[in-house]
């Protein structure tokens, strides 16, 4: 589902690349959901739990 991920700690953005090539960037996202969600074993059911309908967001590419 992920392809990758991306934080910005001076923004508090985080970014997701999704495996369908989507890019979504969430925003007033904390460095300590960061860490979690980077040392999660699944990062899918990961977001779908503790990020997806969370945070303010926007498709960026």
């Amino acid at each position: 589902m992920i392809r990758s991920i991306g934080h910005d700690a001076d923004n508090a953005t985080l970014e997701v690349e999704f495996n369908s090539g989507a890019i979504w960037q969430y925003y007033d996202f904390p460095e300590s959901i960061w860490y979690e969600f980077e040392g999660a074993g699944s990062k899918g059911k990961f977001f779908h739990r503790e990020i997806k309908n969370q945070y303010s967001e926007s498709q960026v590419g």
